[in-house]
């Protein structure tokens, strides 16, 4: 990669209405301090950002990954072979998520960003979806919205093996730096609205879960080898489309995040709910985690 341009001269080119952009004439391998306030300001508008022909080596991809904050190792994978900091995923091996999801909601503090270098990719296919889901948001109705930002949902790393790895964050999540709130469940992590009983979170999560894939809501990106992508785990989504058959090869760095906020839940768990019958074996779960009627004091 030839030297920086200067800022002025970056080409950068929207990809779709929601979301997404592509930015040529920048060197990340030699992004200094300026460069990466300019790619923080990017990430901010539109979310998530990829630079073509980049091809960094393993320990530039972890350098450029640090300038965004702490990296951390992935708690569901353990293939971190080529650098204790980054992890590879290979399709011939199962590395393919193709379900809608926000990166590791299973966790107290969820990642922060994601920034992913495309190694091997086929000639067709294997493209990977995004959603904006501060325009999900804002797209539902008003009692919809409002309804919304007083409940939260538990989520868990049941798709990894560990179920028993579960946290609980607002169903609304307000970003800590644009200040936008964005509808912060996915169908990978999320099992249950808090506050609701079983058969009404069971439709609202199955509703909320379609609504962000809805199609004006999303970019597609067709790689190529060599392109860094990045992404804003606080308020996107993404996909791996499954139609190839030749191998892809993905290495991926993970900021450590914070804790989700938003506003707190104006209703009590349903496991505070007195009444006891059969059907609260479909409430296991939220005993589980909360375990004493004060427990939500602790989330």
């Amino acid at each position: 990669m030839k030297p920086n341009s200067s800022i002025e001269e970056w080409q950068l080119t929207r990809l779709a209405g929601s979301l997404g952009a592509e930015v040529h004439g920048v060197s990340l391998a030699q992004a200094g301090v300026r460069e990466i306030s300019e790619i923080k300001r990017l990430l901010n508008e539109h979310m998530v950002l990829f630079f073509p022909g980049q091809h960094l080596t393993v320990n530039e991809h972890v350098a450029f990954g640090e300038h965004f904050g702490v990296l951390e190792g992935h708690p569901n994978l353990t293939n971190a072979t080529v650098h204790p900091k980054l992890f590879e995923l290979a399709a011939s091996t199962g590395g393919i998520a193709d379900e809608w999801h926000t990166d590791l909601t299973c966790q107290k503090e969820p990642a922060l960003m994601s920034i992913l270098k495309m190694v091997k990719c086929p000639l067709s296919g294997g493209d990977t979806m995004w959603t904006n889901l501060c325009a999900a948001f804002d797209a539902l109705s008003p009692p919809m919205q409002e309804m919304l930002t007083g409940l939260t949902a538990l989520h868990d790393a049941q798709p990894h093996g560990h179920p028993e790895r579960m946290a609980v964050h607002p169903v609304v999540r307000i970003h800590p730096e644009t200040e936008a709130q964005a509808l912060y469940v996915n169908e990978h992590f999320t099992r249950r609205i808090v506050e609701m009983s079983a058969p009404e979170s069971e439709v609202l999560l199955r509703f909320l879960t379609q609504w962000v894939q809805n199609p004006r809501f999303t970019v597609r990106y067709h790689w190529t080898e060599g392109t860094i992508g990045m992404w804003d785990n606080r308020c996107t989504q993404h996909y791996v489309l499954n139609d190839f058959s030749q191998e892809r090869v993905i290495q991926r760095v993970t900021v450590t995040g914070d804790r989700p906020e938003g506003e707190k839940a104006r209703w009590a768990p349903w496991t505070q709910n007195p009444s006891i019958s059969a059907m609260s074996r479909h409430d296991r779960q939220l005993f589980d985690y909360f375990g004493t009627p004060n427990a939500e004091n602790e989330t």
